[in-house]
């Protein structure tokens, strides 16, 4: 079984909790049933499946390993919701408020001297969760954006475990990459009443140092010979043994970090000084039979592997503080993150105050990982009845998130408000979705180019409202780099994926563009946004293969596009396309360009076809437009025409434009 706290390691003294537990619910005066841990009651894998419970009851036995004898034993909680009062031999240990943070209780003085010891954990999940952080899981009476919401995911959802610690004991190791990424920048937070000294050591080196612990806090700079950077393409870990040794005994930590720098540089962001262009997609962290817990470490693993595979570099783990293993695993792989709190669903004093506490133990649990490059904090709105722009209270709660947060991390740019009428933010990204090929061009180039500072917002099936970019006094509409961090339509597989292709193309078109994030990697319930299925499934999506979509590069076409299977309609069988290059890499690219023909909604051919002109661009320049003319087999009337750049022998970028030549009539509506 995997360590759960992998950037605070003690797998070298600990003991899983997981497993059966007795369980009853808050009516019942015995415990008849097993749950599993750690699955919430709601889910098939828990072996409950209860819904609407607002109390249930856990226990079980575990015992103490003989070798723990002299430490103090520590009982860890990865997250419960809602909350959750602990005990342990009838002695209560432990309370503890928030769905999505981590707690932990020092037992010793309530254990036995032998044998079995028994912990109980009450929970209590209320159904109005309006008040709570509780991200995507719904509430009665119901949230605002309850259509977007899924199963509530009650009680403890993540790993529980024991570990062994001296009395005095590593209680935080905070580590951040130097100013001139060649060195490792250590703050060790030490609890106990003893004397201690720290030795802290680079795995993999000779290089050992003493640091003295004044007040609790122990701080050096480790210097790295030869430093070799972090990158999604080099995803290279420095790992650092702390040991703190005292009167009380000796406390190992391990822990690590990357030597990366993530900027923010007038419109566009920079990852170790080099332009980063971000292609990320949405991830809610749902599974089919286990709700936001994910089914084993494993899944944690494939989802950020189909995300690469699917062409993306970043996830936006979204509204969900997730299990820190899949942060480890997104170090290890070289994804990037945008890591954000859950939401909560009304505007009060209570709702404020229940999102910002999740917002230092966001830092503390993950400030380490050189993966995580964004932290995000509200979403459109929620929580803030969807009204910042009328409220100056609503505005002074966005503003205030973003300063706690900035104070505890200034490494990372910050979005305060995803999506809609920014207050205080490092990114001006927006959430933009039409199922309008023609207007979603138009209104991405208006908010690109300063016609526009604000863009449509379906709420309703007859209620659309405008969303400006910012919303408060001082806060720039033009300067920062923007993204557009939600966008995806289509209601079926096919339209999706006609979709991904037209619009992420228009992206492409624009150089200001620093980034975007589409919605979303796979489906989820009733939700049926996904490239994937809930199952993580491949769905039919008409012959688009994401990862040409989400290349480094990519053919930016001057069509407007009819409809699925009727991009292009002529009146002849020849054809002329415009044909643009968009390219993040770190090289200028060339080549010639290439055409072949398939059946309409046909895959990319195995070969790129019949060589065509020459076309060159530029890192992060959009090129200039060449012709390419095709005519139609014979014989046919319809048709996929494939584009495809071939540089040095390699294809590097492809699309394709269906071509029609029947138009008496059109499907869809593009005015």
């Amino acid at each position: 079984m995997e360590y759960p706290r992998p950037h605070f390691d003690r797998s070298h003294s600990w003991s899983s909790l997981n497993g059966d537990w007795d369980f009853r619910a808050g009516t019942d005066q015995d415990y008849g049933r097993t749950i599993t841990v750690p699955f919430a009651w709601e889910t098939p894998a828990s072996g409950i499946e209860a819904h609407w419970l607002p109390e249930a009851w856990y226990r079980r036995t575990f015992t103490v390993p003989a070798g723990w004898a002299g430490q103090r034993v520590v009982i860890q909680f990865g997250a419960v919701h809602h909350e959750a009062t602990v005990w342990v031999n009838d002695v209560e240990v432990a309370g503890h408020r928030g769905g999505y943070t981590p707690f932990e209780a020092d037992i010793t003085d309530a254990l036995r001297a032998q044998g079995d010891q028994e912990v109980v954990v009450r929970v209590s999940a209320p159904l109005d969760k309006r008040e709570l952080a509780h991200g995507k899981q719904r509430s009665i009476p119901r949230d605002d954006f309850d259509g977007v919401c899924f199963t509530p995911s009650s009680g403890i959802w993540q790993s529980v475990w024991l570990e062994a610690r001296p009395a005095t004991y590593l209680a935080g190791l905070k580590l951040r990459p130097s100013d001139g990424l060649d060195a490792i920048e250590v703050e060790a937070r030490v609890s106990g009443t003893a004397e201690a000294t720290l030795v802290l050591s680079l795995r993999g080196t000779d290089l050992s140092v003493e640091v003295p612990v004044v007040n609790g806090l122990a701080e050096t700079v480790i210097p790295v010979a030869e430093p070799r950077l972090w990158s999604p393409g080099d995803p290279h870990l420095y790992h650092v043994d702390a040991t703190l040794t005292s009167a009380d005994g000796t406390d190992t930590v391990a822990a690590y970090t990357g030597l990366r720098r993530i900027e923010v540089i007038g419109e566009d962001l920079y990852l170790n000084g080099s332009r980063l262009f971000v292609r990320g997609v949405l991830d809610q962290g749902y599974w089919p039979l286990t709700g936001i817990t994910p089914p084993d470490d494993a899944a944690l693993r494939r989802d950020i592997e189909l995300a690469a595979k699917a062409g993306y570099n970043l996830v936006r783990k979204h509204l969900k503080l997730e299990d820190p293993r899949f942060v480890h695993h997104a170090d290890v792989l070289g994804m990037l993150v945008w890591a954000e709190p859950a939401a909560t669903g009304r505007f009060s004093a209570d709702s404020v105050a229940a999102f910002e506490e999740q917002i230092a133990p966001m830092v503390e649990r993950d400030g380490n990982s050189p993966a995580i490059i964004i932290w995000g904090l509200y979403n459109e709105e929620w929580g803030l009845d969807w009204d910042i722009p009328g409220d100056p209270a609503k505005q002074a709660a966005a503003a205030r998130a973003y300063d706690l947060l900035k104070a505890l991390d200034p490494s990372r740019p910050a979005v305060d408000n995803s999506g809609w009428t920014h207050v205080k933010t490092d990114l001006l990204d927006w959430h933009y979705y039409d199922e309008s090929a023609a207007s979603w061009g138009r209104t991405v180039a208006a908010l690109l180019n300063g016609e526009q500072d604000d863009f449509p917002v379906k709420l309703g099936p007859d209620f659309v409202v405008r969303k400006k970019l910012a919303g408060a006094p001082g806060q720039p509409l033009r300067g920062l780099p923007n993204l557009n961090s939600e966008y995806g339509t289509g209601f079926t597989s096919v339209e999706r994926g006609w979709q991904l292709r037209w619009q992420t193309q228009e992206l492409r078109r624009h150089d200001r563009v620093a980034g975007y994030v589409y919605t979303e990697l796979y489906d989820i319930e009733h939700e049926s946004a996904g490239l994937l299925d809930f199952e993580r499934r491949a769905k039919d999506l008409a012959g688009v293969d994401p990862a040409d979509v989400n290349a480094t590069t990519t053919l930016v076409l001057d069509v407007v596009p009819v409809a699925p299977g009727r991009d292009l309609l002529s009146e002849s069988r020849e054809v002329s396309v415009p044909v643009r290059v968009s390219h993040h890499g770190g090289e200028p690219v060339n080549g010639h360009l290439h055409t072949a023909w398939t059946p309409v909604f046909g895959p990319a051919p195995a070969s790129p076809g019949v060589e065509g002109p020459w076309i060159e661009a530029k890192p992060f320049l959009l090129s200039a437009a060449t012709e390419v003319r095709a005519e139609l087999p014979d014989g046919w009337t319809s048709g996929r025409l494939h584009l495809a750049l071939v540089s040095d022998g390699a294809v590097v970028a492809r699309s394709a434009v269906d071509v029609d030549t029947f138009t008496g009539f059109v499907i869809g509506d593009n005015r």
